[in-house]
């Protein structure tokens, strides 16, 4: 039982991290609200709510998962576009890598699928210089 606790207890604790920061995620891509809670895989009201109020946000294993996808591409943007406006705005631009075929990586990432949250990790991890 303690053991469960302390999981729950740090799932929390991520949880409510997360929602500090995610809101400047989005705000930063540009996101609505509707699409900022679609991306993390809940209804409008529940991420209004968890926006909130960050500490009574309840991140189930899923919303954890992508808000670590999120948190990863949103890092990788950075490091590979330091100039910070190049960098949150290469998610709205037309991409013509066939991954994307000429779509923008937001219009893949708005299908609410974990699997596009991964595949566009995937392919900024894959061009980020490793030290």
């Amino acid at each position: 039982m303690a053991i469960q606790h302390k999981t729950a207890d740090k799932r929390r604790k991520m949880g409510a991290a997360a929602m500090r920061t995610y809101p400047h995620i989005s705000h930063s891509w540009g996101l609505k609200e509707s699409e900022a809670a679609l991306l993390l895989g809940v209804p409008d009201s529940t991420y209004r709510r968890w926006k909130q109020a960050p500490e009574q946000a309840s991140l189930d294993a899923n919303h954890l998962e992508r808000m670590s996808l999120i948190l990863g591409i949103y890092k990788a943007l950075h490091l590979l576009l330091p100039n910070p406006e190049s960098a949150n705005s290469w998610l709205q631009r037309p991409n013509s890598t066939p991954l994307f075929a000429g779509h923008s990586p937001m219009e893949r990432l708005l299908s609410g699928q974990v699997s596009d949250l991964y595949v566009v990790r995937q392919h900024l991890d894959a061009a980020t210089p490793r030290p």
